[in-house]
C-alpha cells in the first residue's frame, strides 16, 4: 500500500476513535440523573448526590477539552510531517539506529509531558482541590515528575534500546525473542512492584499489631491463605480517595491498604475488602490476568513484525526513508482498533472476576460488611452511580456499584 493511502488510514483511525470516544462520553453525560434515585438514598444524601454529579460533569468537561486538544495536536503533527522532520534533524547527528531511536522517543516524551503539565496541574490543583480530594503539594508533584522521568528514562530507555537492537540484528523474527524478554519483565514487575516501585513514591508501613491485624490474620488462616505481608500506604499524601490492592505472586504476595481506607471504615468492612482481594487470588484472577497480558503482548509483537520494516509506513508519517522508530508510532495507531477489541474482552473478564471476588468475600466472610464498604467507598470517592450501560460495557473494568450490590444481596 502506498504512503498516501496509509496516511489516510492512519488519519481515519484517529478520527473514528476520537468521535467514538466522544459519543460514549456524551451518552454517559446525558444519562446522569437530576434527582436522587430511590435505591441510592442509603448511599448518598441529596447534597452528596449533587456534589457527585457536579464532580462527574467537571471531569467530563475537562476530559472533552484535553482529548480534543490532544486529537488536534496529533493530527497537525502528522499532516505537517513533524515526525519525519525530527527524524531528519536527528539523523545528521546520530548515525547509530538505537541511539537515534532513544533520542527521538526521549524528545517526544519530554515535549508531550511538557504540553500535558498544565492539564495535569489543573486536574490536580483545581478540580480535585475543589471537591476536597487533593492532598498533593507542589513539592510532591515535582518530585513525582522527576522520579517518573528517572524510571521512564531507565526502564523505558533500556527496553527501546533492546528492541531496536534486536530488530536490526535479528530481522522479522525479533518478535519471539523480544516477547520472551518482555514476558520476564512483566513477571518481575508483577512480583516486585510493591517492593521496588511503590516505595519510590509512597511510604509502606507494616500494619501494626492490634484488633484489625488479628482479624485479618484469623480470616486468612480460616481460608487457608498464607498472608504475612500486610502494609498500609500513605495514600493521604496525595488524595483523600481510598483504595486497596493485591500484588505479587507466591511468597512475594502483598496486600496494601490505603490509610484513607483504614480511617473511614470499620474493622468488619476492612476485612471484607481484604476478603475480596483474597478472592482474586483464590480464583486465580491475578495469574490469569498476567497470562492474558503476556499473550496479548505476543500477538501485538507478532503483528508488528509485519509492519516494522515497511518503508511506506515511515513515509506516511513524513520520513523519506525507512525509520523503525517512526514505524512504531504508525503501528501503534493502526493497532488501535485491535486494542479496543482486546480491551473490551479484558473488561468483560475483569467485571466477571469482580463479581466472583465479591461472592467469595460474601460467602467466606460477610455480604453485609462488603456492601457497606462498597457504599462508603463510592460515597467518599464521589463515584458515578448511574453510568450509561453502553459506557459500562465499553470502559468499565469493575461493575457499577448498584450492579454489585444487587448481586451481593442475593447471597445474604
Amino acid at each position: 500500500m502506498d504512503p498516501r493511502s496509509l496516511l489516510y488510514i492512519i488519519l481515519g483511525i484517529l478520527s473514528f476513535d476520537f468521535i467514538l470516544e466522544q459519543f460514549f462520553d456524551y451518552l454517559n453525560l446525558k444519562h446522569q440523573k437530576t434527582d436522587l434515585p430511590e435505591e441510592l438514598k442509603d448511599i448518598y444524601s441529596e447534597e452528596e448526590f449533587k456534589k457527585a454529579q457536579d464532580y462527574y460533569k467537571a471531569n467530563a468537561n475537562f476530559s472533552f477539552l484535553s482529548s480534543t486538544l490532544s486529537f488536534l495536536l496529533i493530527i497537525i503533527v502528522i499532516l505537517t510531517g513533524t515526525f519525519g522532520w525530527l527524524d531528519k534533524q536527528l539523523s545528521f547527528k546520530f548515525q547509530n539506529p538505537t541511539t537515534l531511536a532513544l533520542v527521538f522517543f526521549g524528545i517526544l516524551f519530554f515535549v508531550s509531558d511538557i504540553i500535558n503539565i498544565p492539564f495535569s496541574l489543573y486536574k490536580t490543583f483545581v478540580i480535585e482541590e475543589k471537591f476536597g480530594f487533593n492532598k498533593t503539594t507542589i513539592k510532591t508533584y515535582v518530585l513525582d515528575k522527576l522520579k517518573g522521568y528517572l524510571i521512564g528514562g531507565v526502564l523505558g530507555g533500556l527496553l527501546i534500546w533492546l528492541f531496536i537492537f534486536m530488530v536490526t540484528s535479528i530481522g522479522p523474527g525479533f518478535w519471539l525473542y523480544f516477547w520472551i524478554i518482555l514476558s520476564v519483565v512483566m513477571l518481575i514487575i508483577n512480583m516486585f512492584y510493591t517492593s521496588i516501585f511503590v516505595p519510590l513514591f509512597n511510604k509502606l508501613t507494616p500494619l501494626e499489631a492490634g484488633d484489625l491485624r488479628n482479624s485479618i490474620e484469623e480470616y486468612s488462616k480460616t481460608n487457608n491463605f498464607s498472608l504475612t505481608n500486610i502494609f498500609v500506604i500513605d495514600g493521604s499524601k496525595r488524595s483523600s480517595k481510598a483504595n486497596a490492592f493485591f500484588s505479587g505472586i507466591g511468597p512475594k504476595k502483598k496486600v496494601v491498604l490505603y490509610d484513607t481506607l483504614i480511617n473511614n471504615h470499620s474493622k468488619e468492612e476492612l476485612v471484607a475488602v481484604l476478603a475480596h482481594e483474597i478472592g482474586h487470588f483464590k480464583k486465580k484472577h491475578i495469574i490469569t490476568g498476567l497470562i492474558l497480558g503476556i499473550i496479548q503482548t505476543g500477538f501485538m509483537l507478532f503483528l508488528l513484525s509485519y509492519f516494522i520494516f515497511n518503508k511506506n509506513l515511515s513515509e506516511a508519517l513524513g520520513a523519506d526513508h525507512l525509520a523503525i522508530h517512526i514505524n512504531l508510532i504508525a503501528f501503534g495507531i493502526l493497532y488501535t482498533p485491535i486494542s479496543h477489541i482486546t480491551g473490551l474482552l479484558m473488561n468483560i473478564i475483569s467485571r466477571k472476576n469482580e463479581y466472583e471476588a465479591d461472592r467469595f468475600a460474601a460467602v467466606t466472610y460477610s455480604s453485609i460488611a462488603l456492601q457497606e464498604a462498597l457504599k462508603k467507598l463510592s460515597s467518599k470517592n464521589l463515584s458515578n452511580l448511574t453510568p450509561h450501560p453502553a459506557y459500562v460495557f465499553m470502559h468499565y473494568s469493575h461493575p457499577p456499584l448498584l450492579y454489585r450490590l444487587r448481586a451481593l444481596k442475593q447471597i445474604q
